[in-house]
This record gives C-alpha cells, structure tokens and sequence, in this order.
C-alpha cells in the first residue's frame, strides 16, 4: 500500500469528516470568484478550468480528460473553461491567461506541466491538479497529484486477449514511454501469462513521443501482426487511430479470422466498421475530478494524490464480441484484485517491461 494514497469510490460516501466540511461549504453564503488559499479555508467553485495538450476529440486521454472535468464541473453548477490543444511545450503563457479568468481549480493535463503548473499555482494561490509528479508534489492548498492503477484494468485486459487469441501471439502496442503505458504493459503481460501461459506476447514502441502519430500507429501494428499476433493491445492517444486501421485492414495471421483491438482511456465502438474492436480498458475521471472540487471547498485540496483504479473510473468496456464465459472469467478476475487474491505486477518503466518479458521466456 503506498502512502499518501486518496481514492474516491465511485457511488459511495466520503469519509465522514470530509463529507461534514463539504456539506458545511456547500451551506455557506454567495458564490465567491477568488482562489482558495493555501491556508485550508475552502471557497466555493464555481469555475474550473482545464488545460490539455491535444484536441479532445482524440478519443483517448484529451478527451476523457476534459469530459471528465466537464462532468464534474456541471454537478457542481460551475463553469467549465477548455484549453486544449496546448501542446508539449512551455504552457506558461496559457496557465498565467486561464488564471486570468479566476477559476478555483486548474486541471493541469499533461505530466509535462508539471514543472511549470505548480510554480504558477504558488503564483496564482489556485489549487492545481497535476499528472504523475508523485507524493511529493502534493502541497497543501495548492498542488494535487493524479496517478492510476491502471495496471489493473490491463491485467483484465490480458486475460480476454488469451482467451480470444487464435495464432498463440499477441502484441502491446505503445506510442511512447509513458508510465501509464508501462504500467498497463506489465499488467497486461501478467493478465495473459496467468490465462494461458503458452501465448508469446510482443512490444512495440512508435518513438519517444509518438501520442498523435497515426502513420506510426499503422506502422508498427501492421509489423506486430506481421510477427504473427491476431490480438493488438494498443496504448497512444491519436496513434491509437493508425493502430486499429492496421486491424481492420489486416490479413489475419494463420489459424485467425481478424486481428483484434483493445484499446485504452476511451470508447472508439462507433467508429468500428470492421467489427475488431474488442475492447478498451475504459478510464472515467468523473468521480475523482469531483473529488477534487469537493476538497478546495472543504479545504482539504492537496493532502494525498489521487488514484484512479477499479473501484473509481477503471474498467473494461463490454462489447458485443466478447463471450459470456470469457465476460465472467474477466468479471471473476476483478473481484480477486479488489480482494487482494490476485497481485498484478507493477511496470514503471519501459525496462521493468522489457525484464517482465524475458522472465517468460
């Protein structure tokens, strides 16, 4: 059990000292349009902003993330202001003009903000979420870090994979080194080991920051399914685009019908036309942006990261392709993880992957 961990339970009660210092906020006099202060006084939200480097109609992490806060927000009756597109680069510019705007709480979307996001926090005194900064990041008041379980959800990921798998291969599929990829890596390789240990499974990476190279998605799908995999777990934002054309126009690999794909973070069944979307290990942040909200008006923002996981936003999204019996047997796995009966591997980086592999050699 890490330290410093916050979850919110999706459906559930906070913890009752939490939810008492909410109500109280909630039950205070007129909206204020200032900041929270880093000295735990809450104040009320009525305007939260988020900033995302890519368009969020990539399907995938953009585009769950500003719908997410969207959602959040309009449980609230906030506004919400959208700034995406932003880029990789120095985003200074963009914070310092969305805090023009004076909203209670920024959701800085990029773990490449992190430097500058909580600088301009201290600057500005408004509390901002951050991507994968870890414990230390956290400051009272002012800086909240969001992490993922996502392992978890891949390890269910990996066993429909086994299960569906014809040609005895399957393949990952990663636009960068990120280490939400990584992580659902190991998870993944976990899930299919644990079902069906014969089955090779292959890595592949686009580049070092291949998040929106569709070209480079096909690519390197089309050369995993040349390697013999008829299952493609892919992870890459708009990448992820190239990596399910790849399946879709496919010759399926010998003793396989179709090329399969499970995706990541968001939903793309409608854009299916070729029936090979099996899957996506489903990310919702709703329940933890809400979260967020409820912690700068009671004051408590900042005190432990966040965790998105099984039993807050993670799961596997059911499609009309997959089969009872392989339904259940994933059902049946996530209830052991959230027992704790099945431990699933974690993968932090590309070599924790690659050394996962070779020990199933």
């Amino acid at each position: 059990m890490r330290t410093g961990r916050i979850r919110r339970h999706s459906g559930l009660a906070l913890v009752l000292t939490l939810a008492a210092v909410a109500i109280a906020a909630l039950g205070c006099g007129g909206r204020e349009e200032t900041p929270a202060s880093a000295s735990g006084a809450g104040v009320k939200v009525t305007k939260v902003a988020i900033i995302a480097p890519e368009k969020a109609n990539d399907f995938g992490w953009n585009q769950q993330g500003v719908e997410g806060v969207k959602a959040a927000a309009s449980s609230s009756a906030a506004e919400c202001i959208v700034q995406d597109g932003a880029g990789y680069g120095d985003i200074t510019p963009i914070l310092n003009q969305v805090a023009a705007e004076q909203p209670q709480l920024i959701f800085a979307w990029a773990s490449g903000y992190n430097t500058v996001a909580p600088q301009v926090a201290r600057e500005t005194q408004i509390p901002t979420v951050i991507i994968g900064a870890g414990d230390d990041a956290n400051t009272p008041g002012l800086v909240t870090d969001l992490e993922t379980d996502a392992q978890h959800g891949s390890y269910l990921a990996g066993i429909l994979a086994a299960r569906m798998n014809r040609s005895g291969t399957v393949a990952i599929v990663v636009s960068a080194e990120d280490e939400n990829w990584t992580k659902m890596s190991g998870g993944f390789i976990a899930g299919v080991r644990d079902t069906a240990p014969g089955i090779k499974v292959l890595y592949v990476q686009i580049g070092q920051a291949g998040y929106a190279d569709a070209a480079g998605g096909k690519r390197v799908t089309q050369s995993a399914i040349a390697g013999g995999a008829d299952v493609i777990f892919g992870m890459g934002d708009g990448s992820s685009f190239g990596m399910l054309q790849a399946c879709e126009t496919a010759d399926p690999p010998e003793g396989s019908d179709k090329v399969w794909f499970i995706d990541v973070i968001g939903d793309k069944s409608s854009l299916d036309e070729e029936g090979v979307y099996l899957s996506s290990v489903h990310w919702d942040f709703t329940t933890i942006d809400r979260l967020a909200i409820e912690q700068v008006e009671g004051g408590t923002f900042g005190s432990a990261t966040y965790y998105l996981g099984l039993d807050n936003g993670i799961s596997l999204l059911k499609t009309a392709w997959i089969p009872d019996d392989v339904w259940a047997e994933v059902e049946a796995a996530r209830q052991g993880i959230g027992d704790g009966s099945i431990e699933v591997p974690l993968t932090r980086t590309e070599k924790d992957v690659q050394a996962l592999l070779k020990s199933g050699e």
